[in-house]
């Protein structure tokens, strides 16, 4: 049976809210979307710290030395393969994992802003931390405190965007989260580039140092942003009080925002309930599809394998042959590319869907992964060099799949999970999401090097056979969210053509507490 059509959609809106795009809601997720920089930063920043000749010499000699000629002759491929060098860049993705199911407490039971102050707070002590660095020691301990940080605001970010965004504006609001990661991810290269030419061998604590300033300014912001209506009313305030903030986010005070403040209102079954949102998403069966999602949407999302690009693509440079500036150069370029292709997203998502992109993105990086894949095993060997043309022909390939990552499971990764929770279990979800983000980036990071070394160029086949998969898992198994309000997409699940069996009670059946969804009564 074919999946699910998106004109489906509309049925399912029984009545569309009133309000528009704000200037209060915008000024509210830019500042959140601070978060989403942070991130982009700490991802960025790591890559080229760890090729700068002062970082390596100073923190892990012995790759210095392979890559200067000294000590014994090692492949093209293995230069870097270091699990000392790995666990500096996994360091922050394990503490997130560790801090995430605490943030997903205190975001469910404290609000949003709570988490992200905290996030902010820890992230400028970790970048502190991590700028005065003596011995590896201390400069992992702050790479731990950045990861405390990320573990709280990707639990809070993209949970606050998709509940002050309009419905019909959500996508684009939510895709802001990797336009940030982005922005932060390009702001972290240009500062690797500049500081790689300071004099003295300094640059690498300027690189280290700058994510305080985004952090600051988050944990400043987030305590005079307000907190969203849903969260509002899943802690108890009191109604009166939540409509007029709602008024207020939607510049409307029309029915709209009753009708949009009666679903929020009918979607917190009770604290009961939010107080144990984690058991309930693991146990009952009504959750199996929106489960499902939190953990494969962010499992492929890694499994692209674009943050072995993102964390080592000027080591990826340097092994085929460029130097350091210029590969450094060359991240900085291609970056500029990533953050155009966010930007058409958000322009795309609420015009074409989700799937749509997820299906287009899909294909664009399995052709370059296996394009960059024959390059290198074709031309690269163990010692050799790439030409000169052959070397700008995949600097080439890797923006355009950066391109392809940008505009498809970047943003989409964070934007379907942070929807498609009903709001009773919305913390837990997000924290299983974020926590399966975390874990997998891990043990990319960790065994990304030793991948490289062992695998050699096979190793952009294999994260090319595991886009095959997803691009196929996407369209069976994902349905369209396109413009529904966050608190019915819960619905969608009942008409798709393979989990209406989980969320659908059989002929006689009780339904179970909260009430499964009946397809005939949508």
């Amino acid at each position: 049976m074919a999946p699910s059509a998106a004109p489906e959609i509309q049925e399912l809106i029984h009545h569309p809210y009133d309000g528009r795009v704000t200037s209060f809601v915008v000024l509210s997720c830019v500042t959140a979307c601070l978060g989403g920089i942070i991130f982009g930063y700490d991802i960025g920043v790591s890559g080229g710290v760890t090729s700068m000749d002062a970082f390596l010499e100073r923190f892990f000699p012995e790759v210095y030395r392979r890559m200067h000629g000294g000590g014994e002759r090692v492949s093209n491929y293995c230069r870097f393969d270091s699990q000392l060098l790995t666990a500096f860049t996994s360091s922050l993705y394990v503490a997130g994992l560790a801090t995430t199911f605490l943030a997903s407490h205190v975001t469910a039971r404290r609000g949003r802003r709570a988490s992200m102050l905290v996030a902010g707070a820890a992230i400028a002590a970790g970048a502190t931390v991590g700028a005065s660095a003596a011995g590896l020691a201390t400069v992992i301990l702050g790479r731990v405190l950045l990861g405390v940080g990320v573990g709280f605001g990707n639990q809070a970010v993209p949970l606050y965007l998709s509940e002050m965004a309009p419905p019909s504006r959500r996508g684009a609001f939510s895709n802001g989260f990797q336009l940030c990661v982005s922005v932060g991810a390009f702001v972290a290269q240009l500062i690797n580039f500049g500081a790689e030419k300071i004099a003295g061998g300094w640059g690498w604590r300027v690189s280290l140092a700058v994510a305080a300033v985004p952090a600051t300014f988050l944990a400043v912001g987030a305590v005079f942003l307000p907190e969203t209506p849903n969260s509002l009313v899943q802690q108890g305030e009191e109604h009166g009080k939540v409509r007029a903030l709602l008024s207020k986010i939607r510049g409307s005070d029309g029915a709209g925002v009753d009708d949009e403040l009666d679903d929020i209102v009918a979607a917190d079954r009770c604290k009961v309930t939010a107080r144990r949102g984690l058991t309930l998403l693991l146990t009952q069966r009504r959750y199996r599809p929106q489960l499902v999602m939190a953990v494969m949407i962010p499992f492929f999302q890694q499994m692209t394998g674009i943050n072995a690009i993102a964390f080592y693509a000027p080591v990826l440079l340097r092994t085929v042959g460029m130097g350091e500036s210029a590969a450094l150069l060359a991240v900085v370029i291609k970056q500029v590319v990533g953050v155009g292709a966010t930007l058409a997203s958000m322009l795309a998502v609420d015009r074409f869907g989700r799937r749509t992109l997820f299906l287009a993105g899909g294909a664009q990086m399995v052709v370059s992964q296996l394009l960059i894949g024959a390059i290198m095993a074709a031309q690269l060997g163990d010692d050799g060099e790439l030409s000169q043309a052959s070397a700008l022909l995949l600097i080439t390939l890797v923006a355009v799949y950066v391109a392809g990552f940008a505009w498809s499971w970047g943003p989409l990764g964070w934007l379907v999970p942070s929807e498609i929770f009903p709001l009773e279990v919305r913390s837990a979800g997000q924290s299983i999401a974020v926590a399966v983000n975390f874990l997998l980036t891990t043990a990319v990071a960790q065994s990304f090097l030793a991948m490289l070394c062992h695998m050699k160029a096979g190793i952009f086949f294999f994260f090319a056979a595991w886009l095959v998969a997803m691009t196929a898992f996407v369209y069976l198994l994902l349905p369209e969210t396109k413009g529904l309000p966050i608190e019915q997409v819960g619905k969608l699940w009942a008409r798709h053509w393979f989990w209406r069996r989980f969320v659908v009670p059989d002929s006689g059946d009780g339904e179970e507490e909260g009430g499964a969804i009946d397809a005939d009564k949508l």
